[in-house]
């Protein structure tokens, strides 16, 4: 057989519905045969070869548990479709209300930033939550400059793809973001200190323990760095990198600045012990849609 040539025998619709079955997902069947085939399109149009071949190569490495999101190569998150593979984690909904609690700390902090608004995401991975931010900050945030920072260069790899992809949606949104390389506070320039209204963050903070016991599809394909993290100094499990965050806060946040987090349910009191201890003026866990304890915001005066 000519390689693009049509398999007259399998259409759009019997492939889509085979791959249903191998996979016992009629959507996931969906999301793969758009991947490849594009969206819309009639259930009979044949399908060539070298679409044939993709379409079994995608549904083997999701049946072999790797994650959809890895094998689609990208995912929504709020207004951006985000390039991500394993050297990012998997944007969460979680983390889609982590931006929106920020962007309610943002307006507030707006009206005391007369020339500037310095935006930091810390751990950026593929840039989530800082592009969203762009892109849903631009035009109403005066003087909006934010940073995306991370340790891992792999990560800033896939974190610069996504800025780029917002580039072609929203230059002027991407414009505002700086890609920087460092560990945690690190990443930053002396020039920032003091000078920054609002960090945001989704650290590792799933402990050694609790790593054991996570899905074997988040063990395999997602980056362990990105997800654990060590003991607090008070011994909390997973607490590090959080802590981490609050510690550099009282050098580099503006006064007013704001800190929002994410941490895991059982994190809440002693991180908000944490920022206390870190001289924030007001403590507060905000709930996920789920009804646990998901977000720390604190504020300094």
């Amino acid at each position: 057989m000519i390689r693009g040539t049509a398999l007259p025998v399998e259409t759009r619709r019997q492939v889509e519905a085979s791959l249903a079955r191998q996979l016992g997902s009629a959507r996931e069947a969906r999301w793969i045969v758009e991947e490849v085939l594009g969206a819309g399109g009639a259930g009979g149009d044949p399908i060539v070869e070298t679409e044939y071949d993709r379409l079994g190569a995608l549904a083997r490495r999701r049946g072999d548990g790797e994650p959809l999101q890895y094998v689609l190569g990208h995912w929504p998150f709020r207004t951006l479709d985000l390039v991500v593979d394993p050297r990012v984690l998997i944007p969460r909904p979680e983390t889609e209300q982590l931006v929106d609690v920020a962007l309610r700390e943002l307006s507030l902090l707006n009206g005391d930033a007369v020339h500037e608004t310095v935006v930091v995401d810390l751990g950026t991975g593929s840039g989530s939550i800082g592009l969203a931010l762009a892109a849903e900050a631009i035009g109403t945030t005066e003087g909006l400059a934010i940073w995306c920072c991370d340790a891992s260069d792999e990560a800033l790899t896939i974190a610069a793809e996504n800025l780029a992809g917002l580039g072609r949606q929203d230059a002027t949104a991407a414009a505002a973001v700086t890609l920087a390389s460092g560990d945690w506070w690190q990443a930053l320039p002396d020039s920032l200190a003091g000078r920054v209204q609002l960090v945001v963050s989704n650290p590792p903070y799933v402990s050694e323990s609790e790593w054991v016991d996570l899905d074997a599809s988040v063990r395999c394909f997602e980056p362990k760095e990105a997800l654990v993290a060590g003991d607090g100094r008070d011994g909390t499990p997973g607490l590090a990198a959080l802590q981490a965050v609050l510690d550099g806060a009282p050098r580099w946040l503006a006064r007013p600045g704001t800190v929002v987090v994410e941490l895991a349910p059982h994190q809440g009191g002693a991180a908000q012990e944490l920022a206390r201890a870190s001289g924030a003026a007001a403590v507060r866990v905000e709930r996920d849609l789920a009804g646990r304890d998901r977000m720390l915001v604190a504020l300094w005066r």
